[in-house]
């Protein structure tokens, strides 16, 4: 599953935990998500890539007291799969080393 997902913890700041194999994934996900607005859910197909956008599924937020939000970049073939927020979830946040990973970094001072 290639992915690129950008989130931030507790304490520490956007950053990307997943860079989709890509030397830098910065392009690509300026690129999916210059096409999506500023709202705090979303699912919107960019090609063969999917923009998804969820708040955090256990509501965990950072210091300043704002809800944690994830963004996802998500490649074909698995992006054919994921055609709500829902799916996403199912398909994405669910999956080994995602939830679990962030369930394990989120309040560290540093995600590395």
């Amino acid at each position: 599953m290639t992915l690129i997902w950008a989130t931030r913890g507790r304490i520490w700041g956007h950053r990307f935990l997943l860079d989709g194999d890509l030397p830098d994934p910065l392009p690509i996900y300026d690129e999916v998500f210059s096409r999506v607005g500023d709202e705090c859910e979303a699912c919107v197909p960019v090609g063969e890539r999917v923009a998804l956008r969820f708040p955090d599924p256990l509501e965990r937020r950072d210091l300043a007291g704002r809800i944690i939000i994830h963004e996802f970049v998500v490649f074909a073939p698995l992006s054919a799969q994921v055609t709500t927020v829902e799916d996403g979830i199912q398909q994405v946040w669910t999956q080994p080393g995602i939830a679990d990973r962030y369930c394990q970094i989120w309040d560290l001072p540093d995600a590395r």
